[in-house]
C-alpha cells in the first residue's frame, strides 16, 4: 500500500509537471506569434488569433462579440472634449512622425453627452481647430494606420447633425484615427431611403481615400463610451448595442439599426445594400440576411462600451420590427444580387467640403430599369 501510494503521487506530480510544461509551452507559442504578428502589422490578426483562444467557434451566422476589456469600476464620466486641448502638431515632418500607440493615452471611457443650447455650426468648427476641410482628421503627433469613413445618411435633419458632428468628432480623436466624415444628403420628396444613401455613401467616400473600415452612422446617435474603437475587425460589426432608448440593450434579437461597420472586402461580399426599400428601417433585417448568406460573423461591442444616447427630436424609425424569419432568406437569396451595387442608380448634386464633413447632395429619386421605384 505504502509503494502504491507513493507511485501514485509521484506519477500525479509528474502529470502536473507535464501540463506546466505544455501550458508554458503555449504561453511562449502566444508571445512569439504575437510578437510576430506585431512586427507585420498585424495587430487586429492577433486579437482574433487570441479570441480563437479563449472562447469557443460559433456556429456559422452566430452573432461574435468584440474581444475587450472589463470594465472598471468607479471610472467617472468625462466630457468628451476633456483632455483634447493636450494634443498638438509636432514640429517634425510627417515621415518622422512616430507611430500611434496601441490603446490611444486620450480613451477614458465613459462620457457624458452634454450638448450646449443653441449650438451653432460655427461652434463646433470653434471647437475642433484641428479638423480639416472636408471633416478629415489625422492625428498630428502620431502617425496612425486605423482609416476610418464615417458615412452619415441624411434627410434634413440639421439640428441633429449639428449635435452629432458636436459629440463625434473629439469622440474621434480621442481614439487617434485618422477618419473622415461624410454626409449624404439625400434632397427630394421621395421616403427616406437609407440603404441607397448608406451605397452612394461609400461609393463617393472610396472614390477619395482607400479606407480600410467605414461606419455607416445614424445621425441620431452619440456613443457614450470612447473604448467603442471606431475601427474594422476580421467580422462585420453592429455598434450600437445598447441605446438609451431602449434600455440599452437590443429591441429585439437580431437588429441591425443604428450604426454599423465593416470592411470594403466585407461590403463587397454582401454587395453593399439594398436600394429599393424606402422608408425608415426597413432595411436591417435584409442586411442582417445578407451577412448571414455571405458566410461571416457579426461583431458587436460588449453591452458596457457600445452605449448610444438617441436625440428625441425630429422622425426617427419606431424599432419595432421582428426579427427576418427564415423562410423569408430564400427570396432575398434570389434578389440581392440584383438589388444593391450593381443597381444603384443616383445623381449626385453637388459635392462640398464643409469645414466639418463632406456634403454629398444627391437624387436617388429614380432607379435602374426593372427596380422598383419610391412607394
Amino acid at each position: 500500500m505504502p509503494v502504491r501510494f507513493v507511485s501514485c503521487v509521484r506519477l500525479r506530480k509528474s502529470r502536473m509537471e507535464q501540463q506546466r510544461g505544455l501550458l508554458l509551452f503555449l504561453g511562449v507559442q502566444m508571445l512569439l506569434m504575437g510578437a510576430l504578428l506585431y512586427q507585420s502589422h498585424h495587430r487586429r490578426s492577433f486579437t482574433s488569433f487570441l479570441r480563437s483562444l479563449i472562447q469557443d467557434k460559433p456556429e456559422d451566422g452566430e452573432e461574435l462579440p468584440f474581444l475587450v476589456q472589463v470594465s472598471s469600476v468607479g471610472i467617472p464620466y468625462q466630457d468628451v472634449y476633456s483632455n483634447l486641448s493636450q494634443i498638438h502638431p509636432l514640429d517634425i515632418s510627417d515621415e518622422d512622425l512616430p507611430n500611434c500607440p496601441i490603446i490611444s493615452p486620450y480613451i477614458n471611457g465613459p462620457l457624458k453627452v452634454l450638448i450646449p443650447e443653441n449650438l451653432t455650426m460655427e461652434q463646433v468648427v470653434e471647437k475642433n481647430p484641428l479638423v480639416e476641410l472636408g471633416g478629415q482628421y489625422r492625428p498630428p503627433d502620431c502617425w496612425t494606420e486605423q482609416h476610418t469613413a464615417v458615412v452619415v445618411p441624411y434627410c434634413g435633419q440639421g439640428q441633429q447633425l449639428q449635435q452629432l458632428l458636436f459629440h463625434l468628432h473629439p469622440f474621434l480623436q480621442r481614439q487617434q484615427l485618422h477618419y473622415a466624415v461624410y454626409v449624404v444628403n439625400q434632397v427630394n420628396n421621395s421616403p427616406f431611403n437609407r440603404g441607397k444613401l448608406r451605397n452612394v455613401g461609400f461609393w463617393e467616400a472610396m472614390q477619395e481615400e482607400d479606407w480600410d473600415c467605414v461606419f455607416f452612422h445614424d445621425v441620431n446617435l452619440l456613443p457614450e463610451d470612447d473604448r467603442n474603437r471606431y475601427v474594422c475587425d476580421v467580422f462585420p460589426a453592429h455598434v450600437s448595442v445598447a441605446i438609451d432608448k431602449f434600455n440599452y440593450k437590443l429591441p429585439y434579437q437580431g437588429y441591425l439599426g443604428g450604426v454599423f461597420a465593416l470592411r470594403p472586402i466585407h461590403y463587397l461580399r454582401i454587395n453593399g445594400f439594398p436600394n429599393t426599400y424606402w422608408g425608415w428601417d426597413q432595411e436591417d433585417n435584409e442586411i442582417a440576411a445578407r451577412v448571414k448568406l455571405s458566410g461571416m460573423l457579426l461583431s458587436r461591442p460588449h453591452l458596457l462600451f457600445g452605449r448610444y444616447h438617441m436625440l428625441e427630436e425630429g422622425q426617427y424609425p419606431s424599432h419595432k420590427q421582428s426579427p427576418q424569419s427564415p423562410g423569408l432568406l430564400a427570396p432575398i437569396r434570389r434578389r440581392w444580387w440584383h438589388d444593391s451595387m450593381n443597381s444603384l442608380s443616383y445623381r449626385l448634386l453637388s459635392k462640398e467640403l464643409q469645414p466639418l464633413y463632406t456634403n454629398l447632395t444627391v437624387d436617388i429619386s429614380f432607379s435602374a430599369p426593372g427596380a422598383p421605384g419610391p412607394g
